[in-house]
């Protein structure tokens, strides 16, 4: 099995675990689930930001330890003070160091829309993502068949969260319906993790036109930012790149520094 094949078999035993130990009617409970969510499609078209969606990850199949002992509380603050438009939490446990409570200390100090990275492949992890506060859900195509797609994104939609769904190739397009929020396009191979920044402007045309769209993993340098943006992006999810930083907030802001700088030497060339 490649990387990929791996999650998702162990993530179908995890899911399961977790449905015996903590039932959909206990999570039901949570102080959140009755909250109203966050927008990230708003958030994403704001003026005064760049759509830069902030991610916060511990570590990854193909890199191993990357921030392992990252602060939530500083860094989730430090990336909306930076100028960041949302956050991405990894919640995986096994494979990415993630876990639910990461996004619930997020959610407790930051109002900003909040976007649960993980592998969601039942129902019962979208309950959990309104849960712990999540305003929006991560949806792979490649692990789920066209129907599965639909029938996810109606049940997250039935909470009020918004659905990024991320493609990788163009056989893949079929997922996007009328219901799809956001579009995700990964740089990033998840059977051997190798980047390719020039996927995302070749798939981009690919794409509908009136679907917002998020170019996502390999964005290293403001010059990346804005090539993307040129080209038609919407928003940018950035995390390893902050997140090799002992700081990543202060990374964070420093790169939304240097787009700006860069906007502001074109605008006037």
């Amino acid at each position: 099995m490649n990387i990929l094949e791996k999650i998702i078999s162990y993530k179908k035993k995890e899911v399961e675990n977790r449905k015996s130990l903590f039932p959909a009617k206990l999570l039901e409970q949570s102080v959140y689930f009755s909250s109203p969510c966050v927008s990230l499609k708003k958030y994403l078209k704001r003026e005064d930001k760049l759509g830069i969606i902030a991610e916060i990850k511990r570590k990854s199949p193909s890199k191993g330890n990357i921030n392992p002992y990252v602060n939530i509380e500083r860094t989730s603050i430090g990336y909306m003070m930076a100028g960041a438009s949302a956050l991405s939490i990894l919640t995986d446990t096994e494979f990415f160091g993630g876990k639910n409570e990461d996004l619930t200390t997020a959610r407790k100090y930051n109002y900003c829309p909040i976007l649960r990275k993980d592998f969601i492949i039942d129902e019962y992890q979208i309950i959990e993502a309104k849960s712990i506060g999540a305003d929006a859900i991560l949806l792979l195509a490649n692990v789920l068949s066209v129907e599965e797609t639909k029938k996810l994104t109606a049940f997250a939609h039935s909470f009020g969260l918004e659905v990024l769904l991320e493609l990788h190739d163009e056989n893949e397009l079929g997922h996007i319906s009328a219901e799809t929020d956001i579009v995700g396009i990964n740089n990033r191979n998840l059977k051997d993790f190798k980047v390719n920044l020039e996927h995302s402007i070749n798939m981009l045309n690919k794409l509908p036109k009136e679907k917002m769209k998020i170019a996502e993993s390999g964005i290293s340098a403001a010059l990346d930012l804005t090539i993307l943006r040129d080209a038609g992006f919407d928003g940018f999810l950035i995390g390893e790149f902050f997140m090799r930083h002992s700081r990543p907030e202060e990374k964070c802001k420093s790169f939304i520094l240097e787009v700006n700088a860069l906007n502001k030497k074109s605008i006037t060339q």
